[in-house]
């Protein structure tokens, strides 16, 4: 079951990174399909998996040059300090519900996309206060939903960099290294109750390091703007009605 999982984190990790995304969109179905816990094991290994390949990828896009440090600490900031919150929140909400919220963040998310597919890439940042507000604000519902999910919060920050006027690339690598601190942030949490999995985790890790890095270099060589906000929208539908249809059948 491991090695499943070692093998399919690979090829998550690495189609992830092509959109700035640490991946626990699928991490979290993923585990949960291979019958460990949603709560106790697949929502914090996920988390730590988030956070290793979204580290990976933001480490070779800012060697490129294409994360803005300065324009994703505030958001990366309160996202760190709302993530632990919303781990502890994980057990006074039933498995169910989570999921449903889950779902709803994804379909929200990835209607957004679809629609910004074909729009031209924008020309402007919004001013660099107003940007900093808009962000600091956002990131603290970031890392409560990170947390409490089992997801880095990639599927909202990209987004909102997009809204407030990033070019595609540079919004996806910024997005992996904001993602990263929600990610770890919340891993602590699930660490303080003492939800893990150690052979699950350092496998998984490894594969999840390895195919971030593999793709990060094909989105910067190879991935137009379109394509990146159409599979970004397309994959986020897909996995809400994956995850939403055995709690609808089964209700």
């Amino acid at each position: 079951m491991v090695a499943l999982a070692v093998a399919a984190v690979f090829v998550l990790a690495l189609a992830f990174s092509l959109l700035g995304l640490g991946g626990g969109v699928l991490y979290v179905p993923l585990l949960d399909g291979l019958g460990y816990d949603f709560k106790r094991v697949a929502i914090p290994t996920a988390l730590l998996l988030n956070g290793l390949t979204t580290l990976s990828a933001a480490v070779a896009h800012a060697r490129a040059g294409l994360v803005d440090w300065r324009g994703g600490l505030p958001m990366a900031s309160t996202s760190l300090a709302a993530a632990p919150l919303g781990a502890l929140g994980t057990r006074y909400l039933a498995t169910e519900t989570l999921v449903l919220l889950f779902a709803l963040g994804l379909v929200a998310a990835g209607s957004r996309m679809l629609a910004a597919a074909g729009r031209a890439e924008p020309e402007a940042l919004l001013p660099a206060g107003r940007r900093a507000i808009l962000t600091a604000a956002a990131g603290l519902g970031v890392g409560a939903v990170a947390g409490l999910l089992g997801i880095g919060g990639g599927f909202l920050v990209l987004p909102l960099l997009l809204a407030v006027g990033y070019p595609t690339k540079q919004a996806v690598a910024t997005s992996a290294f904001i993602v990263v601190f929600a990610s770890f942030s919340g891993f602590a949490g699930h660490v303080a109750v003492g939800h893990l999995h150690w052979l699950l985790l350092v496998g998984t890790g490894l594969a999840a390091v390895a195919g971030a890095q593999l793709g990060a270099r094909l989105m910067r060589e190879r991935m137009r703007p379109s394509w990146v906000k159409r599979a970004f929208g397309l994959l986020l539908l897909g996995v809400a009605a994956r995850m939403v249809w055995p709690v609808l059948t089964t209700g």
